[in-house]
């Protein structure tokens, strides 16, 4: 099940390649890959420093890894593990981002262990893209995907938002995350939870 696809299936190519330019799509297709390579725990770490003039976000996931020869070529973009097309444009265009706004782009990788890719960036480069809309993107995720343990870790400044898909089962059980009642909690925790960051 490819969440990018179904988030954005209504869309057109050049409404994708505006939407790619917001680093939640981003995330989601990070997101998407780790699903493919098998993970069921994923983290999602974003930090937003106004002091520190830092724009930094992380996903981490368990999934099947990467041999390192491919770790060196992914930055490529006509490298991609899929059979369903033959160019993957993410990775490469979120580096090219990453490197405009004066930052780098991480990506660490052991077969059997898992997968974390980090971007970092000035905060207030002129050419840094907005991050979007992460409270749709992350309830989205964590619908679509209930088999999958999420982690979701939040700061800007000094705020912090976090959101555990393991203390949610915990309290839920097996329930479908799609009952209306819990659909609609997990909804409100996760959009007033990213609100409020940028309110106190």
């Amino acid at each position: 099940m490819y969440i990018v696809r179904q988030f954005l299936y209504v869309l057109g190519k050049g409404e994708r390649y505006i939407m790619m330019k917001e680093f939640s799509m981003h995330i989601m297709d990070i997101v998407e890959n780790s699903i493919v390579a098998g993970a069921d725990r994923i983290s999602i770490y974003i930090s937003e420093d106004e002091k520190e003039n830092r724009f930094r976000f992380s996903v981490v996931d368990n999934g099947r890894g990467m041999p390192k020869d491919f770790v060196d070529k992914i930055r490529d973009p006509f490298t991609t593990s899929r059979t369903t097309r033959k160019v993957g444009l993410g990775i490469p265009m979120l580096e090219q981002t990453c490197i405009q706004c004066g930052g780098h782009l991480d990506i660490e990788s052991r077969v059997g262990e898992g997968t974390t890719i980090t971007a970092v960036m000035e905060y207030n480069h002129i050419d840094r893209p907005p991050l979007g809309d992460m409270a749709k993107s992350l309830y989205l995720m964590v619908l679509m995907n209930q088999r999958i343990i999420f982690l979701y870790n939040h700061k800007v400044n000094k705020n912090e938002f976090e959101f555990d898909m393991k203390e949610v089962r915990e309290i839920i059980g097996d329930l479908p995350l799609d009952t209306p009642e819990i659909s609609s909690w997990l909804k409100e925790s996760i959009y007033s939870g990213i609100e409020e960051l940028y309110l106190l």
